[in-house]
């Protein structure tokens, strides 16, 4: 007879079997929903998958075609390649891996047609060693190369198709008599699957990195402004603008409190964004030589701004609160702090979003600046009449970081308007008071415009003066 524990292990074999069908079929419907979620957020990347279809049905015509196949043979096989390797999502990217490996590929063929012809001077016992040898030089001086800052930043992936493309060239070369006619096959393969990337990448919905950047920093001042307002919302119990107060601590500030996260890890997506659009031509508002490194500095300020925010969203739910009376005592002027730099954020963002000159981004800023100077005063006066000075830690620890947040974003509100200046921002005209004609002019709306304001006013003040020299007659008689 078997034993119970057989038993339990045959129905658990036979059960995991009959439940297989149902497993797969929730990893398909799992998988399709992913695959529509990814298409609905952004139909830019389904369209980026056709046009990576388009360039490698183009360049597979050197393999259908048998009067291309004829003229290139096998090498025909690194156009496509070079479409898989070099084909990215942006203009940029796809515009620096291009040039990237043309400008290596030309400079390692030549070099290799060179070292094959120097070691083919050195008879047969000698060929060997000095390609060997030329090989091994190259590849080490390439290899340390790659390890400079700004030549790992742009030119890395030049660097490895350097190394590559020589030693092919140079080994090759040993063993293949025409070595100037395999270099010309595949220096030519690769420059057509280059240029059939970057054509299609930029004259087929082309996904520009410099709007990209622009616009992902545009909504990282945004979040910022959105996690003040609702901290003050949570933190402080005040209603927004326009809330009642039953609808306090809905989910709504709760994505907003959560919102600074994104910002905290934007660096690599900062730093590759700009390393994209430096490669870009001028498109749009975004000439070539745009100034990047100003928008990495505002990214490198909102980080700095956010690790501050990481800190205040730790004390909303922190069970040390601290004195009650203390928190009352500079509620007011953490709240304007808060609020003022929470609209200088959003007004920052919207300028850099539409390219307009920031209109009262600098009036929010001196505001929260003004509500800081009185809250370091507060503090001094409250630190020394306070005995329990444990009691003040949690909340002064609220208004230290509210007051790091405000030189934060002093320095943003500086580097967006040097950026409006660099760029050409439009300007907007805040304006709305009537203009009044000029004297010259003598038309019909001259006489619209009241003439006489500053005159009813000086007229308004004697008569009182008069009321009042009159009053004091009556009191001296």
């Amino acid at each position: 007879m078997a034993s119970p524990n057989t038993n339990q292990e045959k129905s658990g074999v036979v059960g995991r079997v009959l439940a297989l069908p149902q497993v797969l079929k929730k990893k398909v419907l799992g998988i399709c929903r992913l695959t529509k979620e990814i298409a609905q957020d952004d139909p830019r990347k389904v369209i980026h998958s056709l046009k990576v279809g388009l360039a490698i049905s183009l360049v597979s015509l050197f393999y259908y075609y048998q009067p291309l196949y004829e003229n290139f043979g096998l090498s025909a096989m690194w156009a496509v390649m070079t479409v898989v390797v070099v084909f990215e999502y942006t203009v940029g990217a796809t515009l620096g891996k291009g040039l990237n490996r043309t400008i290596a590929t030309l400079a390692a063929g030549a070099l290799g047609v060179g070292a094959h012809y120097l070691a083919s001077l050195s008879g047969a016992t000698g060929e060997p060693i000095l390609i060997g040898a030329f090989v091994f030089v190259q590849a080490a001086i390439a290899s340390f190369i790659r390890f400079f800052p700004k030549v790992k930043a742009r030119y890395d992936y030049g660097m490895l198709i350097f190394i590559l493309t020589f030693s092919l060239i140079s080994v090759s070369g040993f063993r293949e008599v025409e070595v100037l006619e395999m270099a010309h096959k595949r220096l030519s393969t690769i420059f057509i699957g280059g240029s059939a990337c970057v054509m299609i990448s930029i004259f087929v919905c082309p996904v520009w990195a410099g709007e990209e950047f622009h616009y992902s920093i545009a909504h990282k001042l945004e979040i910022l402004g959105d996690f003040l307002e609702a901290f003050v919302h949570e933190y402080f119990n005040q209603p927004q603008e326009g809330e009642s107060e039953d609808s306090k601590g809905d989910s709504k500030d709760k994505s907003f409190l959560e919102g600074y996260k994104k910002v905290l890890n934007s660096k690599s997506i900062d730093d590759s964004l700009a390393n994209f659009a430096k490669w870009e031509p001028g498109h749009g508002k975004f000439r070539f030589r745009h100034p990047w490194d100003l928008y990495l500095k505002i990214g490198a300020l909102s980080r700095q701004c956010a690790y501050r925010m990481e800190a205040l969203d730790a004390h909303i739910n922190s069970d040390i609160k601290g004195s009650q009376d203390f928190r009352s005592t500079i509620q007011e002027l953490c709240s304007e702090m808060s609020l003022e730099s929470s609209k200088a954020f959003k007004e920052l963002g919207s300028s850099i979003r539409t390219m307009t000159g920031p209109s009262s981004s600098d009036t929010h800023v001196a505001n929260a600046k003004a509500a800081l100077k009185s809250l370091k005063s507060l503090l001094q006066s409250c630190s020394r009449k306070e005995t329990d000075l444990l009691s003040l830690i949690p909340a002064a620890t609220v208004a230290s970081l509210l007051i790091d947040i405000v030189e934060i974003t002093e320095k943003i509100a500086d580097s967006v308007n040097n950026l409006a200046t660099l760029t050409g921002f439009e300007v907007v005209d805040t304006d709305k008071s009537p203009k009044v004609p000029s004297q010259s002019s003598h038309c019909e709306c001259d006489e619209a415009v009241p003439k006489t304001d500053n005159l009813q006013v000086v007229i308004l003040i004697e008569e009182s003066a008069l009321a009042v020299s009159d009053s004091e007659k009556s009191n001296v008689v």
